[in-house]
């Protein structure tokens, strides 16, 4: 299959989970017989932290503009068996529109922020997407599954919603052998939403008790901020550095967004790759996270600041941290989502009025 993606960024990880995610499922993809090409907006924010410039598994390419794109990599659109373009992509109703009526194969739309999406379109904020072309795409990939799907198909007319999850490189993500350094630990760019659950959860436990040791690591948290004395700050972490981040994490903390928490059924990128780690997570509470990992044997949910105190009392991190490995290696990695992509796009193929694609792999 040739697999033309436009993403927001493979080769910066800076303030966006995006790269990570789309990193390890191009990977597994291009492991099935597949060539890809990733074409990313050039912007300065990623230009000036980029860490991945020449992947093995795909060619990466750039364009200035909408023009740009067009003169440049129209004719690439146009012959691809498959075309999917992500959220947040700059500009991207006429991306999806210039797509649609370019791409002679299926063209889809991979949604990572789901439930932001819904709540931008409700409120008439069309960034990135809008009602005029959701119907236009041959079938739309969610980060979020469960009811959210019918509501994409029922409400604003997707002929096919499915549920793509994120995944993890176990390669990449894996236990290493690295001391204890932190009691509990939190992986996350600055969000406002976020920011009161993080103080429940991990900075009001880190002030009673000050004898354990927590961390988080992140760009973008106001200076303002109150971080107790044995809370260690990291401003940015590279990829290559999380699997030694997680190992080193007696427990790590995953906060959800508010809208990915009404919507339920949503989890992060953070989340499998703590998980294939083999460290211990305690994490907010949301509808579907007990599909993914069992609470209380997987996975510790917490409410409350005494709730995450009371999962650092707990005994038994290694056994829990190695039953979420075992779970996520089995049933959530690249290659289980490099499958399930491929499936999703010929499936689409073929009820679809395009060209027909190679079911390759």
């Amino acid at each position: 299959m040739r697999l033309v993606v436009l993403g927001l960024s493979l080769s910066s990880a800076w303030g966006n989970g995006h790269a990570t995610t789309f990193r390890a499922l191009l990977k597994a993809y291009a492991a099935r017989g597949h060539d890809i090409l990733f074409l990313e907006r050039d912007v300065p924010w990623y230009r000036d932290h980029r860490d991945c410039l020449t992947p093995d598994y795909c060619t990466l390419a750039f364009y200035r503009d909408l023009t740009d794109l067009k003169q440049e990599w129209g004719v690439a659109i146009a012959g691809a068996d498959a075309v999917v373009i992500g959220s947040y992509v700059p500009e991207g109703v006429e991306v999806a529109r210039f797509v649609q009526a370019t791409a002679t194969g299926t063209t889809a739309f991979y949604d990572i922020d789901t439930p932001v999406t819904l709540a931008k379109l409700s409120r008439g904020d069309y960034e990135y997407i809008s009602p005029e072309v959701i119907p236009g795409y041959d079938v739309y990939l969610s980060f979020t599954g469960g009811p959210t799907l019918d509501l994409l198909e029922g409400r604003y007319g997707a002929p096919a919603a499915r549920a793509l999850y994120c995944s993890v490189d176990p390669v990449l993500y894996r236990p290493t052998d690295v001391g204890k350094r932190w009691d509990l630990s939190y992986l996350g760019t600055y969000s406002d939403d976020r920011q009161p659950t993080l103080e429940r959860l991990l900075l009001a436990p880190a002030r009673a008790r000050p004898d354990l040791r927590f961390v988080v690591a992140g760009p973008q948290y106001p200076a303002a901020i109150d971080w107790p004395a044995n809370v260690e700050r990291i401003e940015h972490l590279p990829p290559a550095r999380h699997a030694d981040f997680y190992s080193a994490s007696r427990f790590t903390l995953n906060v959800t967004r508010a809208d990915m928490i009404s919507a339920g059924w949503s989890p992060s990128v953070r989340l499998f790759e703590a998980a294939a780690c083999g460290t211990a997570i305690v994490s907010d509470r949301w509808s579907g996270l007990d599909t993914l990992l069992m609470p209380g044997t997987e996975i510790v949910l917490a409410d409350s600041t005494d709730d995450t105190l009371a999962a650092l009392a707990r005994d038994d991190a290694r056994a829990i941290g190695a039953a979420a490995q075992a779970r996520i290696l089995a049933e959530h990695t690249a290659g289980h989502r490099a499958a399930e992509l491929e499936t999703h796009l010929v499936e689409a193929a073929a009820i679809g009025s395009r060209s027909p694609m190679m079911a390759g792999g």
